[in-house]
């Protein structure tokens, strides 16, 4: 007699939370704003759960590194730099670039196993980012059609979000709550077909008006599961924007600005103006969401046709690498 089987349990819609299993996304991660690692210091950070310092060498390039000497487990964040190196305060080993120990202060022969965890670290946007990897499976998106001459405004949310950097970029594919929160029309139905989806980002571009009647020409998009990018025009002019979140524990979101624009040099003044506009028009449009988020228990469950984008965003999420090769390093 054949058995009946009862049918499998459907698979959750969620995605794993960062951390699950000890693992988190492989994507790039800032730990600091740029103006918090000053060069000829060492700067401490918590990162994935654990510590990293960030330090400059003489031509004022950036690294990440695994905290933790690992003579005796010292905190290099109260060490020093000596020539390109930062010195563990403990017992005077030395560290390089590259996370490989250069000296032992006792003259020692230097253990095999004495180096750090380096990260691949690029600084862009006025923050220092660090790729959870070895091998950065993508770069952190330009504005490939940005004007030649742009200006810069960079700033910080205050406070941590207590949630993780991928349920924040929810947002952007949840084309309802675009519509219904941030008070967006869309010229021609929400553009669910107009969505380029690779290994590593999502994308779309659209045609609206703002619930003020201002149009509206943007293209939006999130890479990895921490990056939210965007650029448009308003009355005519360009804008581009950035948002990259940090993960400095499990749960715990560190959210960055950047907001470029336009300077051809005919007027600066009004540049600076516009710049200021935008820098204030963005961080307004991601904090409407933040009391939401601040307090939502996020599980996504009853969707329907408006979610299209949104529950194909969550199987991007579900199905994202996950990894983490500096575990005993930096916890």
């Amino acid at each position: 007699m054949n058995q009946i089987l009862p049918p499998a349990p459907p698979r959750p819609l969620a995605p794993p939370f960062e951390g699950t299993d000890g693992v988190y996304s492989q994507t790039w991660f800032p730990v600091c704003r740029s103006d918090e690692a000053e060069a000829g210091k060492v700067h401490g950070a918590d990162f994935l759960g654990g510590r990293v310092i960030v330090m400059r060498d003489a031509d004022g390039k950036a690294s990440v590194l695994s905290a933790y000497c690992p003579h005796l487990g010292a905190d290099l964040c109260t060490g020093e730099m000596i020539e390109n190196t930062v010195r563990c305060p403990f017992h005077f080993w030395r560290y390089g670039p590259d996370g490989r120990c250069v000296t032992t202060g006792s003259g020692d022969p230097i253990p095999p196993t004495a180096r750090l965890f380096a990260f691949p670290t690029v600084e862009r946007y006025g923050c220092i980012f660090a790729y959870n990897g070895d091998d950065p499976s993508f770069e952190i998106p330009g504005f490939p059609d940005a004007p030649e001459r742009l200006i810069w405004k960079t700033g910080e949310y205050e406070g941590g979000l207590p949630t993780d950097p991928w349920v924040v970029c929810c947002n952007t594919p949840d084309m309802q709550h675009i519509e219904v929160v941030h008070g967006i029309s869309f010229d021609n139905g929400q553009p669910h077909d107009q969505v380029e989806w690779t290994d590593h980002s999502m994308l779309y571009a659209f045609n609206g008006k703002h619930r003020d009647g201002a149009p509206i020409n943007f293209r939006v998009g999130i890479y990895g599961t921490n990056i939210y990018w965007q650029d448009g025009y308003i009355d005519g002019r360009w804008f581009g924007f950035i948002a990259p979140m940090g993960l400095p524990t499990p749960g715990n979101t560190r959210l960055f600005f950047a907001v470029a624009v336009e300077d051809d040099g005919s007027d600066p003044a009004a540049a600076r103006a516009f710049l200021d506009a935008m820098y204030a028009l963005e961080v307004q449009v991601a904090t409407e969401d933040l009391p939401i988020v601040e307090r939502a228990r996020f599980r996504p469950g009853t969707l329907t046709r408006s979610d299209k984008s949104l529950s194909r965003f969550l199987r991007y999420l579900r199905d994202y690498p996950r990894a983490h090769p500096s575990a005993q390093f930096i916890s």
